[in-house]
């Protein structure tokens, strides 16, 4: 008789065969468990009131696995739900692939999978379908995860990078940055005085409470390439000018000495739970009081306008009181972070 159990992935589990099928009904199955997923057919046929959806897809490539405040579990559900969100959506259904590398451990797919479950549980998301495959030893950083989700958009909601008006205010929920330091410190074994932790959670109750409260034109979760890159693609998108307070942005102390360290701007070191809004101005002092009071909010503060000056342009007021254009780099500062 063929081995069936193994404390490992083997190629085996990517066959197609008996230990797929072993490893999608004992180890996903229970995990994730939820009528559409039970069927187990090759995709999942949902219900969706009438109206507008959007639609997402990403990859997470996160190294290590596991890390302060999170893991790769954790990113791929609350990315996938934070990039819903900032279109007004709320999620409703998710799906995730797992290419997995021959070797990884099962009980840490199984922790995966388990902080996963958790993740979607606190998002109110289920996910419907999905798929595995396994790919020889050192063809794969351990696990990759795609994801794809779906959210219904309100009525009345419209909100996109190009819609930032002149006048608007630049608000963020949070401290940048500690998302991309707590990656790279936990990497290399680097215990910075202070505790970091990864932001990493889902932002669409948050979004909703900001709706509610006043008059929000652009969303954006800084995640890859940190607020600055974000700031410098909406300024493109809606050919306006930003000027930012330097002063302004929160940057956690152990966070701002790690990347003066480092040499890094913090501007532009990723975040998995924080996002940035251009709201009217009319509004902000409502939108700033309703986030607040939600707890991935609740830090939440002004940093800069949206002017008609410099069309396409972000300027910082530097915080010895010159100024200089955001441009935004190359490459990454940090690669493999989320």
């Amino acid at each position: 008789m063929p081995v069936t159990q193994h404390k490992t992935i083997v190629l085996g589990h990517g066959s197609g065969g008996r230990l797929t099928a072993q490893l999608v009904r004992d180890l996903f199955l229970p995990a994730f468990d939820n009528p559409a997923l039970r069927k187990l057919d090759d995709q999942a046929v949902l219900n969706v009131a009438p109206g507008r959806i959007a639609l997402t897809t990403d990859s997470y490539v996160v190294t290590p696995l596991f890390f302060p405040g999170g893991d790769i579990g954790h990113l791929a559900v609350n990315g996938t739900v934070n990039d819903l969100a900032m279109s007004g959506a709320q999620p409703l259904y998710l799906t995730a692939a797992f290419i997995i590398e021959e070797g990884l451990p099962l009980e840490d797919l199984q922790r995966v999978a388990q902080s996963m479950s958790q993740a979607a549980r606190e998002a109110g998301v289920a996910i419907v379908t999905g798929d595995t495959k396994v790919v020889n030893r050192g063809c794969a950083d351990k696990l990759f995860i795609t994801t794809a989700g779906v959210g219904l958009v309100p009525d009345g909601i419209s909100i996109s990078a190009s819609n930032a008006r002149a006048g608007d205010a630049v608000i963020v929920s949070g401290p940048i940055g500690d998302h991309g330091i707590t990656i790279w410190s936990t990497r290399e074994g680097i215990d910075f005085a202070g505790s970091l932790w990864s932001d990493t959670a889902p932002l669409h109750a948050l979004v909703e409470k900001m709706i509610g409260a006043g008059d929000v034109h652009v969303l954006r979760d800084p995640t890859r390439g940190g607020l600055g890159t974000s700031l410098c693609e909406i300024a493109a998108s809606s050919s306006i000018g930003i000027e930012l307070d330097a002063n302004a942005v929160p940057v956690r102390e152990e966070v701002k000495a790690a990347c003066e360290i480092l040499g890094m701007d913090p501007l532009f070191v990723a975040n998995e739970g924080r996002l940035v809004a251009m709201v009217a101005e009319s509004s902000a002092e409502r939108v700033l009081r309703a986030m607040r009071r939600v707890p991935q909010g609740q830090d939440a503060c002004r940093v800069g306008r949206v002017v008609a000056e410099h069309a396409g342009m972000v300027l910082v007021k530097t915080e010895v009181g010159g100024s200089r254009i955001l441009d935004v780099p190359f490459a990454e500062q940090l690669p493999r972070i989320c």
